[in-house]
């Protein structure tokens, strides 16, 4: 019997007959001097307290992270005990789960939530009562009655050996390391670990791996947790890194010298837990202490990633990810990651005229606005055509529509939504299974679109679905590269009726799936048959039952940030081919529009942040803000409004799209009515309500197949690809240092 407990055992009369006393008036002061064996011996310790004496009712604890359990049959929870702390959780739970419901942070290197587990840092070992040993709680699963310890010496002690293991090898690199001060093995050797070593020996050195112009490796710092292995076989889906050698001598690299070609690759500078894969363009630019964190979204794509923009000044140092499990889960792509050395390239600061010379000029914002003004005096209303561009937010896109309908004009539309759109029905050209229920499909068929390419947190959830489900996966289109198992069924349109007719082998697959998904590219928007391949997959959809009161697998993926606001607000325009016969053409940030159909003689204002392609075409250049740079609403692919927010200030003389338009219709005559964000809010709120529902995804009321078959007839062309280079898409990119850095290795690959 430990001494600790004889002395309780003895003391325990004494403290009631004090308690007595002291009812009867009298009070003795007195102190009771205990013995703690658990710094001699850890056994003793663990008997002492073998018995645990009832606890009273314990305070409710707030889970880690704010986490929720869902218990969708009560009935077969089951009750463990966390420090003495009853917690109810599902069965399969691992004991560190269940230790996070109770409020328990437990330590981990290897660990994470959305990847397998390895269970091979053994950080994260606990106590376990009758166990003969800690156990480490990542692979242990949870078993009802479990008594489970997590501040006991035993435990203690333990991390207190694993964390001086790891810190064996690892280099006193903090001070020039980039993970410092975000950096998991600091701050848990400073709360787990003991307070000296006990290694004298000289300390392994590992070499450096190439991996490309995104990550930075130091590998001499790195602790084996395998995360990013894990990583790139299971989410990014490329065998590229793996683990080599034994003992000592192991280390993580590539079987061959080859680079990560994975369009994901920068989530492993997230996940790494040390500061062995760090971001290559960011080193040594600052330290994270340094830096203004501002909520976002990315619009480099249709998705609508959550991110977070990290400034210092005037000045984006580097882009991360945030959380949204109905979105982007934790993971952004490199594109996202990577593409804002594109905001301080190539900006435009100064509205400009081109002189007679056909050289550019500064000017004042006066004598900008006052030569547009008069230009769009001289011209008829059917001539004037506006084009927003594809980061254009929906504000400024609503002050441009009301800007040209005020002139007479009707021809107003979005890049990349074709010339002529049918806009009636959302379901037409929504996401309508939304991002977060591609999980649960088990079939899918992909038209004319590489989501990889074109959507790559989409097709990182389609190879979830792959991995999870066993789902099928079968495309239509010219060759592509996909990073699960799929069926390349064929090239163009024929295929397409071969499916709808049920001549194909894959029509029985969608026939028998639970939940069949047809995904159609918004690349297809350009073909002039497209109202016939619509009317094709319509037939597929009713065979196979694609749409049914309780799930909708129909699904188009845009490709650009501004497509889904732009249909919402009715940007169609009212002739087909307005653009070749325009004499004023109005190009809001519109660079990827085929310039070469806009008549020599038309007078083109080219509104936007960068000098990209629109600018050789311009006659008058109005310099406006980036999306780092003002506040305005988005909509993703599937229907969900998001917000930018201002991270950082303008550059130069520029302004917000929707306060040039507004100070133009001012100096035409014609004056918008609206002066502020809130003004042009309720003003969309009349046309599109769902623009203001922010952070809600707003699912289509109606089936995309109630308009009337078309009775156009099927081309015989191939269905093109959309996206030519991933890392190239838009203005900001384009003019990114990093983004060329990349595509160059991608053409050399």
């Amino acid at each position: 019997m430990g001494l600790g407990l004889l002395a309780s055992r003895v003391l325990r009369p004494s403290a009631s007959r004090l308690l007595n006393s002291h009812q009867n008036g009298l009070f003795f002061l007195s102190r009771a001097v205990f013995s703690t064996p658990e710094l001699q011996n850890a056994d003793q310790s663990a008997a002492a307290q073998a018995q645990p004496e009832p606890t009273p009712d314990l305070p409710p604890r707030t889970p880690v992270g704010g986490a929720r359990v869902h218990l969708p049959n009560p009935e077969d929870a089951i009750e463990v005990f966390v420090d003495g702390y009853p917690v109810k959780i599902p069965k399969g739970f691992t004991v560190l789960q269940a230790c996070e419901v109770a409020g328990v942070d437990i330590p981990r290197f290897c660990y994470h939530s959305r990847l397998s587990i390895a269970g091979n840092c053994r950080m994260c070992l606990v106590e376990v009562e009758k166990s003969p040993k800690p156990v480490a709680s990542c692979a242990m699963p949870a078993l009802p009655g479990m008594k489970i310890k997590t501040d006991t010496p035993i435990a203690k002690k333990a991390r207190e050996g694993v964390m001086e293991f790891l810190l064996m090898n690892h280099p006193l690199d903090c001070p020039i390391c980039d993970q410092g001060g975000e950096c998991d093995l600091q701050d848990q050797s400073m709360a787990f670990g003991s307070d000296r070593g006990r290694f004298t020996e000289m300390k392994r050195s590992v070499v450096d791996k190439n991996l490309g112009p995104l990550v930075k490796t130091v590998m001499t710092r790195c602790i084996q947790c395998t995360r990013c292995v894990r990583f790139a076989t299971e989410v990014a889906g490329v065998q590229d890194l793996g683990m080599l050698g034994r003992g000592s001598g192991e280390e993580i690299g590539t079987y061959v010298e080859k680079l990560m070609t994975s369009e994901l690759s920068g989530n492993v500078i997230d996940i790494c837990p040390v500061g062995a894969l760090t971001s290559k363009p960011f080193a040594f630019k600052a330290r994270n202490w340094e830096l203004k964190g501002t909520e976002s979204i990315d619009v480099t794509d249709a998705v609508g990633s959550n991110i977070r923009i990290d400034s210092r000044g005037p000045e984006v140092m580097r882009i991360l990810p945030r959380l949204n499990e109905d979105i982007n889960e934790e993971w952004i792509s490199d594109k996202t990651r990577f593409c804002y050395d594109g905001l301080k390239r190539q900006r435009l600061n100064d509205p400009m005229i081109r002189d007679a010379d056909g050289r550019f000029r500064a000017v004042s914002w006066a004598d900008a606005l006052s030569v547009v003004a008069e230009i769009v005096d001289q011209v008829k209303p059917e001539d004037i055509v506006g084009i927003a561009g594809q980061l254009s937010d929906a504000e400024s896109m609503m002050s441009l529509k009301d800007f040209l309908n005020r002139l007479g004009s009707n021809n107003v539309w979005c890049e990349k939504n074709g010339s002529y759109v049918d806009a009636d029905l959302r379901s037409g050209y929504l996401m309508n299974t939304s991002i977060s229920d591609l999980e649960k499909g088990d079939a899918f068929l992909l038209v004319g679109t590489q989501p990889r390419v074109e959507a790559a947190m989409v097709n990182a959830r389609i190879r979830k679905s792959v991995r999870a489900n066993h789902a099928k996966v079968g495309y239509i289109g010219p060759q592509a590269d996909f990073n699960y198992d799929h069926k390349h069924l064929g090239t163009g349109p024929q295929t397409l009726v071969e499916i709808a007719e049920g001549r194909h082998p894959y029509s029985s697959v969608l026939s028998n799936a639970k939940n069949p998904v047809i995904i159609v590219g918004a690349g297809l928007f350009d073909r002039a048959d497209k109202d016939a391949i619509f009317s094709a997959v319509e037939t597929i959809s009713n065979n196979a039952k694609v749409i049914r009161p309780d799930w909708n697998g129909f699904n188009v993926l845009l490709l650009s940030a501004a497509q889904a606001a732009a249909l919402d607000l009715g940007l169609v325009p009212e002739s087909e081919n307005s653009i070749e016969t325009s004499k004023f053409v109005y190009l809001m940030g519109a660079d990827d529009v085929n310039l070469d159909k806009i008549p020599k003689d038309a007078f083109v204002v080219y509104q936007g942040h960068h000098g990209d392609r629109g600018v050789y075409r311009a006659n008058v250049i109005l310099p406006a803000s980036a999306f780092s740079e003002k506040e305005g609403t988005y909509e993703n692919t599937e229907g969900c409004t998001q917000q930018t927010l201002p991270a950082v200030p303008t550059v130069g003389d520029a302004r917000d799209d929707w306060k040039i338009i507004r100070a133009l219709s001012e100096v035409v005559g014609i004056p918008l009515p609206y002066d502020s964000l809130a003004a042009i809010r309720s003003r969309i709120k009349t046309v599109a309500p769902n623009l203001l529902h922010v952070d809600e995804r707003e699912p289509a009321s109606f089936s995309p197949f109630l308009k009337p078959k078309s009775a156009q007839k099927l081309s015989s062309d191939p269905f093109g690809t959309a996206v030519e280079n991933f890392y190239m898409t838009d203005p900001i990119t384009r003019a990114s240092k990093i983004m060329a850095q990349c595509s160059a290795l991608l053409s050399k690959k």
